[in-house]
């Protein structure tokens, strides 16, 4: 069943199942808690209370909101933390990866640990030689499409996003994408989205004392060399607190293209940092 917290600005919808200690999935730019239709039932049957949060602009959450960046998503899913008792582990894909770096050092007392699925959680930077990476090449072509509206180019990313062999309903949740992002307003918060750059994310990369993971996939087609952004996350943070894993084979979705290997790893770090 969904509910919905009001905020000053809009609502944000969330599902909750399970019981146990409170694990908030958050998914990325263009997608809604379905996002994680392979993850949460397992987290459900391994004991954990799990709430799914559609993003602002997404899923069944108010569609137009004055902006969209990580610190607004963070603000977001601080504030269902709160609303459900907290604390909480929270796991962020992409956009949501850099908003759960920002709630883990707002919100210290809410946030006992993260889990960062191919996270922008940092400022971007860009050498000569990265076009030459053909997957690196194409995918960023199609972001730019979709950073100016283009429904069309964002479909067409997700298709290099998703390297190798597709989920098996891969056909019905592309619909399912397109359907939702063809009601007033999704697009524009998309491409807010894909325009919102990380910088405020990084920014607190240090300030993170919680327990974090990332994880990469080999074949992200969001940057050159995954593996060298996500040891770049992990130096960032305080020594100690963060470690990569990568999944190799795997492109931008792991949660989605991997399911299996994301909830083991999920269900490892919750035992060592989930509290009820």
């Amino acid at each position: 069943m969904t509910e919905y917290l009001t905020c000053d600005d809009g609502t944000i919808a969330y599902e909750v199942t399970g019981k146990g200690p409170l694990v908030v999935l958050a998914p990325g730019i263009g997608n809604n808690r379905d996002a994680y239709r392979f993850v949460t039932p397992r987290l459900v049957e391994a004991g954990y209370r799990v709430a799914v949060v559609d993003l602002r602009g997404c899923g069944e959450s108010s569609a137009q909101w004055p902006s969209y960046t990580r610190t607004d998503i963070a603000g977001d899913l601080i504030a269902v933390i709160r609303r459900l008792g907290g604390p909480a582990v929270l796991v962020g894909h992409s956009i949501s990866g850099g908003a759960a770096t920002i709630a883990a050092a707002q919100a210290p007392d809410l946030v006992t640990g993260i889990v960062e699925l191919a996270p922008f959680t940092r400022k971007q930077t860009f050498k000569p030689g990265d076009l030459r990476v053909g997957r690196y090449r194409k995918g960023m072509l199609r972001l730019i499409g979709t950073m100016l509206g283009s429904l069309a180019s964002w479909k067409s990313y997700l298709d290099i996003a998703y390297p190798g062999t597709k989920p098996a309903d891969w056909t019905a949740d592309l619909a399912r994408i397109d359907a939702m992002l063809r009601e007033p307003g999704r697009m524009k918060a998309l491409q807010k989205m894909a325009q919102a750059a990380p910088a405020d994310a990084g920014a607190q990369l240090p300030n993170v004392r919680c327990p974090a993971l990332i994880v990469e996939g080999s074949l992200d087609p969001d940057w050159a060399d995954p593996q060298a952004e996500g040891e770049a996350i992990v130096a960032a943070m305080p020594a100690g607190t963060a470690r990569l894993t990568m999944i190799e084979g795997t492109g931008h979705y792991p949660h989605v293209q991997h399911p299996d290997e994301v909830v083991s790893l999920v269900i490892a770090f919750l035992q060592a940092n989930a509290r009820a």
